[in-house]
């Protein structure tokens, strides 16, 4: 199989990269954590205008009909770059389920709003109590004469602060752990009878609690069938799953370099602390955590276009549990050999750790994607 990228992925590559090693330098970065706002707008505008928000979309409905591939490319960089903009939470994974659910006229009103940057989308589906279990939603939606009443509480739900609208998960029929019985609704973030606490998450980015108190929906905010919407919440976690693995390895990659600098000027004993032996076995351990983390991070984003839902879910899990601990092996050296001011927040070493550590308990931890792989091995 022929691994190499061809002209338009690297172009790709290389205009995102030159942007953010142009115009989103690190000093900006935290400027922009600090904001009201926690990301930039203008870097959410010039990614419609290269057209990282269209990416992955269908051409039908203005999209550029990228693959897996491109994502991973684009979230790879934006990894090395410590994006804050809410990429995620509304081209992957709500852009996942709009793709995948939506009728055809949610798909053209929602689709190109996404791309052109005017729409940005939140996912609210994981609750207090259901840790990573994708099948448990305790939130309710009743029908009452041609309306919804949902009420319930979401948590940890990723940029919902500056969401135009918001796709929930709840329970129309069935217990609260079936996964048959779940529906998808599009609503609007500031529709009543919806309540917000937010929040800013350790790497600096914005997470939300939300709460629903009888918040009214018309069936034309249902995304999907009636009870279908588990499937759909599988292969958006998939999706996401997959896209943070390339964005770990480009957080690894710029931790490398960065320590790898680091101790070629860092002096003890009149030479560099690189020219140490034990030093250097160290880095050669990191990069090979980092090469291999890429190699499974593609076998992610190859395992998007499998037919086959259980084989998808497997090599997502396997990618993720071996990159959550390829990232906490890179994380730790790269810390432990910048020494005390590694931890410092002056230095962008101690935001990538926070980054890495972040990524490998969102959607899902090591045990969660090591017991998935184990359970899957068991059954075949």
């Amino acid at each position: 199989m022929n691994f190499d990228y061809n002209e338009d992925q690297i172009a790709l590559q290389d205009s995102i990269n030159r942007f953010l090693a142009k115009d989103y330098t690190f000093d900006k970065r935290v400027g922009y954590s600090k904001s009201e706002l926690g990301y930039s707008e203008e870097a959410w505008h010039t990614f419609a205008e290269i057209g990282l928000l269209a990416l992955p979309f269908p051409t039908d409905n203005d999209g550029l009909g990228g693959t897996a591939i491109e994502t991973m490319l684009v979230m790879n960089a934006l990894g090395k770059g410590l994006s804050l903009e809410p990429y995620l939470s509304t081209v992957i994974l709500s852009g996942s389920i709009i793709t995948q659910a939506g009728s055809p006229s949610q798909k053209g009103h929602l689709i190109p709003s996404i791309g052109a940057g005017e729409l940005k989308i939140a996912f609210a589906h994981f609750e207090p109590h259901n840790r990573y279990e994708n099948h448990i939603t305790s939130t309710t939606a009743k029908k009452v004469g041609d309306i919804w009443k949902i009420n319930g509480h979401k948590s940890v739900v990723l940029h919902a602060q500056n969401a135009h609208q918001i796709i929930l998960s709840a329970r129309t029929s069935g217990n609260t752990d079936d996964a048959a019985g779940i529906s998808l609704f599009i609503v609007d973030a500031h529709a009543p009878g919806i309540t917000m606490r937010n929040y800013t998450t350790q790497d600096g980015s914005r997470a939300s609690e939300i709460t629903f108190h009888d918040l009214e929906v018309s069936s034309d905010h249902l995304l999907g069938q009636l009870d279908q919407g588990h499937q759909f919440i599988e292969i958006a976690l998939d999706a996401a799953n997959a896209a943070l693995c390339s964005e770990a390895v480009g957080v690894m990659s710029a931790l490398f370099d960065l320590t790898l600098e680091y101790v070629k000027t860092r002096k003890q004993f009149g030479v560099p602390i690189g020219k140490f032996q034990a030093l250097q076995h160290r880095l050669a351990d990191m990069m090979m955590s980092v090469e291999q983390s890429r190699s499974m991070a593609i076998l992610a984003a190859l395992a998007q276009d499998q037919q086959d839902a259980q084989k998808r879910s497997r090599d997502t899990s396997a990618a993720k549990a071996y990159i959550c601990k390829a990232a906490r092996h890179v994380g730790q050296e790269a810390i432990q050999l910048h020494g005390g001011m590694g931890v410092t927040d002056e230095l962008s070493t101690s935001h990538y750790f926070k980054r890495l550590t972040m990524i490998g308990l969102t959607f899902g931890d090591y045990d969660y994607h090591f017991s998935k792989v184990s359970d899957a091995l068991l059954v075949a």
